[in-house]
């Protein structure tokens, strides 16, 4: 599902282009096209492109007079209180944290998600750990370090459903909304970071950018892996805006299909299952995009630097449904 290369602090943002371009040579346009250009994007504060390798954006902590062309740059790392309904109280802030949202990466309109996504850890802050808090009611926590990115598998997720579960996600399908990251952007998360609560506050499509009907995507909520075989419940739960049920009905109650979702995800993120990585300057991950899930993590104070790499290009096919048909 993923990898790492350690020691890689050389390797400059040329070289991650084309390492990650190499599990789909025929793809070249960054995951998320031009989306980041929308100011009201949930996405817009985050990223910053590198001018000399557009495919390559820049995540982190703290200010920065010069990195790869980008000058003068204040990097913020994604904080739970950005997006969240409620907030971890301020007095807990640096020792507690949460999933701020958990995703695969891509645009989910127009695009195809990327194959493949990597991440290179630049600069790393030093040591201090700190306590995921779930807060759905179940207890759970997780103890991680200071900027884990937090992994979990869609196949596994699929593997723990119910033998009825399995069948209804092998034959449905999720429709994600038109330009979802600005559509979502008044709307906030559940505290464990696995979907939206449903308040009404997502955009309505007349004040969306223009919307061509055959760039929404519709997408199996498994997606099978071309090489084994194997099926990963892969959906992006804050994105999603529909269910199309196996009967050929469409469930469009947006709460109704949030908690649906939801319950057959909620499962694959307990403690147990996610894998939080302890960053080391030079690490290199390279994950399946279309079978992992991951999330940022992470309360930081001003003056803790964080410097990272990510890249990932739109896919130059549709993913694979169970049906081995492409979407």
């Amino acid at each position: 599902m993923s990898g790492i290369l350690k020691n890689q602090a050389g390797l400059s943002p040329k070289a991650q282009y084309e390492l990650t371009k190499r599990f789909d040579p025929a793809s070249d346009n960054y995951g998320h096209g031009k989306t980041l250009d929308a100011k009201r994007s949930v996405l817009h504060p985050d990223l910053k492109t590198i001018p000399h390798q557009p495919q390559v954006q820049v995540i982190g902590n703290g200010y920065y007079d010069e990195y790869e062309g980008l000058k003068n740059i204040t990097l913020k790392h994604p904080h739970h209180a950005k997006f969240h309904k409620d907030k971890i109280p301020e007095a807990d802030d640096l020792d507690a944290t949460r999933f701020f949202r958990w995703h695969m990466d891509a645009a989910l309109y127009a695009l195809n998600p990327p194959k493949v996504t990597s991440l290179m850890a630049v600069k790393v802050p030093a040591g201090r750990r700190q306590t995921v808090r779930y807060d759905d009611g179940t207890g759970d926590e997780l103890d991680v370090a200071l900027g884990t990115t937090a992994f979990v598998s869609g196949q596994n997720m699929y593997d723990i459903l119910s033998e009825e579960d399995k069948k209804f996600v092998r034959e449905a399908k999720i429709e994600y909304a038109a330009h979802p990251y600005v559509w979502m952007s008044p709307a906030k998360s559940r505290s464990d970071g696995l979907g939206m609560i449903s308040e009404g506050l997502e955009l309505p499509e007349s004040d969306l950018p223009p919307i061509n009907p055959k760039d929404i995507k519709v997408l199996p909520m498994c997606f099978k892996n071309p090489v084994t075989g194997k099926l990963a419940l892969q959906i992006h739960p804050s994105a999603a805006k529909a269910i199309h049920l196996p009967n050929g009905e469409v469930m469009t109650d947006i709460k109704e299909v949030r908690d649906l979702v939801h319950r057959l995800q909620r499962p694959g993120i307990a403690p147990e299952f996610v894998y939080p990585h302890d960053w080391e300057e030079g690490d290199l991950v390279l994950f399946n995009n279309q079978g992992v899930l991951h999330t940022v993590v992470g309360a930081f104070t001003p003056e803790e630097k964080r410097l990272f790499r990510q890249c990932n290009m739109a896919s130059s096919e549709g993913v694979m449904g169970p049906d081995d048909k492409l979407y």
